[in-house]
């Protein structure tokens, strides 16, 4: 028996285990090969097991959410990928609530403007779980989740052992984090507490819906994997795109967006490595003309050879 088959019997314990299933159909772009182990858990206990257990194998571990904002290679990913269905909800206090990481970020937001919560309203279209709002510092329409995230808990995956840690400690800045920045490396985000403030739902929901009006204005709709890249001090990166004259272009059925420059999007059966050339040919052309380096928001993950 190998030692993938080991571990998969071990990871049973804890969750549902499947070989070699293709990640372009978990992921937002409709792209990516397969994971040597597909790994789904229902509790954040779970995912601290699987975590454990598959760094005990030498294994590596990749959480994938709701598999937005990622781009996966052709190759698909070695290792344990988890799907992350760990979405339970309690309320610790008046307005601190604990949230799963593998709960939709969007849905959780919606929710809560229905009954009567404010902190989240500009959060009610941003696909990806909690988790990955965690790790990226999600934002839009001038919030961001550091606003009201209280504190995370987290598991060693050396170890298995859990804490708390306040999110003062978790270097939140734009659209990135100590987990980005490589920081606590080895550690997985169990649950989150967030702090919101008593307000009224009818306003919180008409504020959402204006929300969604302009998102669905002015953004792509079909498979993507969100805003390619991040935001530039000195011009939005889809104004960078225009100029060097990228809207529209193709390769195989990968595209950048006609609606929205910084978007590429699938018109069929994109291959991550289409993809990555637009990327690339984007990131060298904006840097030959204007001397700005674009980076990446969206993450690219998995054997690229």
């Amino acid at each position: 028996m190998s030692t993938l088959d080991q571990l998969a019997e071990r990871l049973a314990a804890f969750a549902t285990v499947k070989r070699d299933e293709l990640l372009s159909r978990h992921t937002t772009f409709g792209v990516g090969g397969p994971a040597d182990l597909w790994v789904t858990v229902e509790s954040p206990d779970a995912l601290a097991g699987v975590a454990h257990e598959a760094t005990a194998a030498g294994e590596s571990l990749f959480i994938l959410g709701s598999g937005s904002n990622i781009l996966v290679a052709d190759a698909g990913i070695r290792g344990v990928v988890v799907d992350n269905r760990a979405r339970q909800e309690s309320t610790v206090d008046e307005g601190i609530f604990r949230i799963g990481t593998g709960a939709s970020f969007a849905g959780y937001a919606r929710k809560m403007c229905r009954q009567g919560w404010a902190g989240l309203t500009w959060a009610v279209g941003i696909p990806g779980t909690l988790g990955g709002a965690v790790v990226y510092n999600a934002g839009a329409y001038g919030g961001c989740l550091a606003d009201v995230l209280r504190s995370v808990r987290l598991v060693d995956n050396t170890t298995g052992h859990d804490r708390w840690v306040d999110a003062s400690e978790l270097g939140l800045v734009y659209r990135g984090s100590v987990f980005t920045r490589g920081a606590l490396a080895g550690q997985t985000i169990l649950e989150a507490e967030l702090a919101l403030a008593p307000g009224d739902a009818a306003a919180l929901l008409e504020e959402a819906a204006g929300y969604d009006t302009r998102r669905l204005s002015a953004q792509p709709r079909g498979r993507n994997a969100g805003s390619m890249f991040k935001n530039p001090p000195e011009q939005p990166a889809w104004k960078l795109i225009d100029a060097v004259g990228l809207r529209g272009a193709r390769r195989g059925d990968a595209a950048v967006s006609e609606k929205h420059s910084n978007f590429f999007v699938n018109h069929g059966q994109a291959r991550a490595e289409d993809v990555a050339w637009l990327v690339g040919e984007a990131e060298r052309r904006v840097f030959d003309q204007f001397g700005i380096r674009l980076e990446r928001e969206v993450s690219f993950v998995g054997d690229w050879g």
